[in-house]
């Protein structure tokens, strides 16, 4: 069975236009006007009239059952994955969280048992936690045999995944040489530490206090470090989920210099502020993620960088846990799980807030949400395009229809949202992904282990 998705309008990274496209056996077979030639009894037809039609999204950062701080984050690659269908990503790039001391080649199997459920497509990155000479051995093993360019080293979390000056020259250098990109979660760890002890010695237990004690002078510290470490190194880096001013600033100073540099920011950095910390009732908990929410001002700087080309993606950082999970924190904001849920919404909140909003046009939006992560991470064209051959992953979107997000409408297995009651204009209608419908007008028909894993090139 084939699909042919009728009268829409194309939009991508340079331009629209109207046209039909039909896709067959997984694949986009023909892109032209009036291809209603081609329909064959049985083919499924969208009729996207007064609709535009994207690539499926691309959510370069989520965390599908990740053992955290205790617990498992609460969506599995299947309830994950079929959120972010919901939502109009199609494609999504998890991470590979080691134990400490142990093999990277022997974590990524457990991930592949875990991503068997995706009902998309699916791809990872390694996250770097030992610098170890067998871990780093592995490295280039990992790009070659494996399918994995792109690795993340994270600066906070100390005393647990988090690692030294030390370790990030070896990932630098180790990763580089190999043809992969180090991503990094920039946030000074010894000095959050230090200021998380105090606040708890004080007294100061709520969730309102996970702002203070990570301030956004300490990510702007370490996205200077880093950058200062890579440059000195001569290795590209990557900044992941950017939420301030300071960080963008550092970030901003190295690339006018011409470093090769790269970042990330997600919804919920450029839609809220810390007020979200003053909910009562321990609701504010639902928003503890690191690094946290900024004060109102610091979103004007990520729009700013969104709109300049400087910031290159879009993901969500999608980790969520329940309230009652949230709770393991209840006496203590350091004990809280970090994360929140967000997959479903990425594209319609870019859309009204950053379209709608003024910051940028419907090109920039498909680049932010699909192309530039399918070119960053070597999947273009396969994914990302709208072309003859390229992965038959399309999104039909209403840009006049609204809607109301809710945790109670949402298909996460999370039991709180972190736009509960936004009131967004544009809206996913229909996905299809792997050249089968997958939503059709709100029907979610997703197939448990439908998903295939996509691996990536090295680095040229």
């Amino acid at each position: 069975m084939a699909t042919l998705i009728k009268n829409g309008t194309l939009v991508t990274a340079l331009d629209e236009v109207r046209a039909d496209v039909y896709c067959a056996d997984g694949i986009i077979t023909a892109i032209g006007p009036d291809l209603d030639g081609r329909r064959q009894a049985g083919d499924e037809v969208i009729d996207a009239s007064g609709q535009l039609v994207f690539p499926g999204g691309i959510d370069p950062h989520t965390h599908f059952e990740l053992p955290f701080m205790g617990t498992v984050s609460a969506d599995d690659f299947e309830s994950g994955t079929a959120s972010a269908m919901a939502g109009g990503t199609t494609t999504c790039i998890d991470f590979v969280i080691p134990a400490i001391g142990g093999s990277l080649v022997d974590a990524l199997g457990g991930w592949h048992e875990k991503a068997a459920k995706s009902v998309g497509d699916y791809a990872f990155h390694m996250a770097l936690t030992d610098p170890s000479e067998r871990v780093l051995a592995e490295i280039p093993t990992i790009v070659r045999d494996h399918g994995i360019s792109s690795f993340k080293a994270f600066m906070a979390y100390k005393g647990a995944i988090g690692v030294d000056d030390e370790a990030l020259i070896a990932f630098m250098q180790t990763v580089t040489a190999a043809g992969g990109l180090l991503w990094l979660h920039a946030e000074n760890g010894d000095a959050i530490v230090e200021r998380q002890k105090r606040f708890i010695a004080e007294g100061k237990t709520g969730p309102e206090w996970h702002e203070p004690s990570r301030p956004a002078i300490l990510e702007g510290e370490a996205v200077s470090r880093a950058l200062t470490l890579a440059r000195l190194y001569e290795a590209p880096i990557g900044i992941v989920h950017m939420s301030s001013r300071d960080a963008y600033q550092a970030y901003a100073e190295a690339r006018v210099r011409g470093q090769e540099a790269y970042a990330e920011t997600c919804p919920q950095y450029l839609v809220l502020d810390d007020s979200v910390y003053r909910k009562p009732d321990f609701e504010a908990a639902t928003f503890v993620m690191s690094p946290p929410i900024r004060p109102a001002g610091h979103s004007e700087w990520l729009w700013n960088g969104l709109e300049n080309g400087l910031i290159h993606t879009v993901g969500t950082d999608h980790c969520p846990f329940r309230m009652e999970q949230k709770r393991m924190g209840v006496n203590a904001f350091t004990q809280i799980p970090n994360g929140g849920p967000g997959v479903e919404h990425r594209l319609e909140l870019l859309w009204h807030h950053g379209v709608g909003g003024g910051h940028f046009d419907a090109q920039r939006f498909v680049a932010l949400t699909s192309t530039n992560v399918a070119k960053m991470y070597g999947m273009y064209p396969r994914k990302g395009a709208i072309r003859v051959g390229s992965d038959a992953d399309l999104v039909v979107f209403d840009p006049t229809k609204s809607r109301t997000i809710s945790a109670g409408s949402h298909h996460s297995r999370c039991d709180r949202s972190l736009y509960e009651g936004f009131e967004v204009t544009g809206a996913v209608t229909s996905v299809v992904a792997n050249g089968r419908v997958q939503l059709r007008e709100g029907d979610l028909r997703v197939e448990r282990g439908a998903g295939r894993y996509v691996p990536r090139a090295a680095r040229g």
